[in-house]
C-alpha cells in the first residue's frame, strides 16, 4: 500500500506580553488581568480559535522555545490543497497565515463578539516542497497592534509545517450494505478489503458470519465483560456487527455492538448517561483481541448532535486509555478525528486532546505518556449527516500502520461511529430495512 502526501501544519507556543502602558480591555480592568484568545485563519480552511497565556513582559520565553510545548492550531493539507495554495502564476497572492489577538472572554453576548480585538499579526508561508521536509516559518516574538507611547503588545508563535503522508481508504457504499472498501491514491482506486453488516445472537454473543473467525472462550468472556445485559424488549437497537475481510476472505477486523442502544425512560434517545457501545477487535492467537471501546450517545441542548468517546484498550486490560471525545452535528456531519496534541475544539466537529496524554513538556508532551506510539494525527473519518446515504472517507497516518490489521481496526472503527449516526437515531424515527432485522433472527 502506498500513502497519500499530506502536510501538518502546525501553530504552537503561544503567548502574550502586554505593556503596563496599554490601555485595560474593559474600563476598570487591566489586560494583564483578563483572559486572551486568538482567532487563526488560513485560506480555505475553518477558523480556529485558541486560548492565550499572558506572562508578564519582563519575562521571557520558557527555555526550549524551539520545541513545540503546545499546539494551538493544526491544518491539514492534502495534495489539493498544496497545489491551491502554492499557486503556479506570478498573480496569486502569496499564503499568509492570519491571527487575530483578543483581551477578554470567548464567545457573544446579545449577539455581540465578547472579545476585544487587541491586534492582528501575518506570517507569510512558502509551502513549496513541505511533502518531503520540515520548514519552520516563523519562531519568536511579532508585535500586535499599535504603538503605545513607544511601546505594544507582543505576541510568541511557532509556524511549521512537516510531512504527514497518509493511507487514505473509502467505503464503496454505506456499511450497513456490505460494500468494498477501496485504497485511494491520486485517481487510483484499489480494493483492499470487503465488509460484511450482520447481526449477533446477544445469547451467546458470537458475530454470526459465515466468514467469521471462530472465536474461543478469551473472546467471547471480553465481549461479555465490556457488554451490557439490559436486552428487554423495548427501544434498543442492539446485535450489530461489521467485519472487515482482506481480499483472501480472511477477516482480520471487527466493530461489534456489545451494548445495545436504548432510549433512556421517558424519551425516545440515547442518554450521555447510559450510551451504547462498540467494541473494536482484531485477530491474534486463533481468537479475537479487543483493541478498542467507542461509546456514542445523542447530545441535547441548542445544537442537536451525536456525542462520541473512544478509548484504545492495551494489554488486555479492562482500564481505556481515551484518544477521543467530542461531538458530531446531527444535521450537518463532520469528521470523526483522532489527533494527539492537536487543537481540535468542538467548533470544528473533530476530537479533543485526550485527557490521558500530559501537555506542557517537550515534544509536544507526549514525553512521559507510556503509549506515545499515539501521537500527532492518528486517523479521521467522515461522517454525513443524519438520514444521508454515507460513503466513508478514512485517512490513517502512516506511522500508525505496520500491517494490514492495522488498516483494517482504523476502517471498523470509522464503520462503528458512522452506524453509531443511525443507532442514534431518536426512535420516533424509522432505521432503513438493512438494520432492523435483528428481532427475527434466532
Amino acid at each position: 500500500m502506498d500513502p497519500c502526501p499530506f502536510v501538518r501544519l502546525l501553530v504552537g507556543n503561544l503567548a502574550l506580553k502586554i505593556p503596563v502602558a496599554s490601555k485595560p480591555a474593559r474600563s476598570g480592568v487591566h489586560p494583564s488581568t483578563s483572559p486572551c484568545f486568538c482567532k487563526i485563519r488560513l485560506k480555505n480552511f475553518p477558523q480556529q480559535t485558541s486560548i492565550v497565556p499572558l506572562i508578564p513582559p519582563e519575562n521571557p520565553f520558557p527555555e526550549g522555545q524551539s520545541q513545540f510545548h503546545t499546539v494551538a492550531a493544526s491544518f491539514h493539507l492534502n495534495k489539493l490543497d498544496l497545489d491551491k495554495l502554492v499557486g503556479k502564476s506570478i498573480f496569486a497572492k502569496k499564503v499568509c497565515l492570519k491571527v487575530a489577538i483578543y483581551t477578554g472572554r470567548r464567545g457573544t453576548t446579545c449577539g455581540v463578539n465578547s472579545g476585544k480585538l487587541l491586534g492582528r499579526v501575518s506570517v507569510p508561508l512558502d509551502l513549496s516542497g513541505t511533502e518531503s521536509k520540515v520548514s519552520v516559518f516563523h519562531n519568536g516574538w511579532i508585535s500586535v497592534g499599535r504603538d503605545l507611547k513607544g511601546s505594544s503588545a507582543q505576541l510568541h508563535l511557532s509556524v511549521r509545517a512537516e510531512p504527514d503522508p497518509r493511507f487514505v481508504f473509502q467505503f464503496d457504499g454505506e456499511p450497513e450494505c456490505s460494500p468494498q472498501v477501496f485504497q485511494i491514491q491520486g485517481n487510483i482506486r484499489q480494493p483492499v478489503f470487503t465488509c460484511r453488516f450482520s447481526f449477533r445472537s446477544m445469547s451467546d454473543r458470537n458475530p454470526r458470519s459465515r466468514s467469521s473467525q471462530s472465536e474461543t472462550s478469551t473472546s467471547r468472556s471480553w465481549l461479555s465483560s465490556l457488554g451490557s445485559e439490559r436486552e428487554r424488549p423495548g427501544k434498543e437497537r442492539k446485535g450489530w456487527s461489521i467485519t472487515i475481510h482482506d481480499l483472501s476472505g480472511s477477516p482480520v477486523a471487527t466493530a461489534s455492538m456489545v451494548t445495545p442502544f436504548v432510549a433512556s425512560p421517558g424519551s425516545d434517545r440515547v442518554s450521555r448517561s447510559n450510551p451504547g457501545a462498540w467494541l473494536i477487535l482484531r485477530p491474534g492467537d486463533g481468537t479475537w483481541k479487543p483493541w478498542g471501546r467507542l461509546e456514542a450517545w445523542r447530545e441535547r441542548g441548542s445544537t442537536d448532535g451525536l456525542g462520541y468517546r473512544f478509548e484504545l484498550l492495551p494489554d488486555m486490560s479492562s482500564t481505556g486509555i481515551l484518544l477521543a471525545e467530542s461531538t458530531l452535528g446531527t444535521g450537518k456531519g463532520g469528521k470523526f478525528i483522532i489527533d494527539i496534541g492537536g487543537n481540535n475544539g468542538k467548533s470544528n466537529n473533530s476530537s479533543t486532546s485526550p485527557a490521558c496524554s500530559p501537555r506542557g513538556s517537550g515534544d509536544f508532551g507526549f514525553g512521559l505518556w507510556p503509549y506515545c506510539v499515539y501521537r500527532g494525527f492518528v486517523m479521521s473519518a467522515t461522517v454525513e449527516k443524519e438520514g444521508k446515504c454515507s460513503r466513508p472517507m478514512v485517512e490513517v497516518g502512516v506511522q500508525h500502520v505496520s500491517c494490514t490489521e492495522d488498516a483494517a481496526a482504523y476502517v471498523a472503527l470509522a464503520a462503528a461511529i458512522d452506524l453509531s449516526m443511525d443507532a442514534c437515531k431518536l426512535f420516533s424515527h424509522k432505521l432503513r430495512k438493512e438494520l432492523c432485522q435483528q428481532q427475527e433472527q434466532s
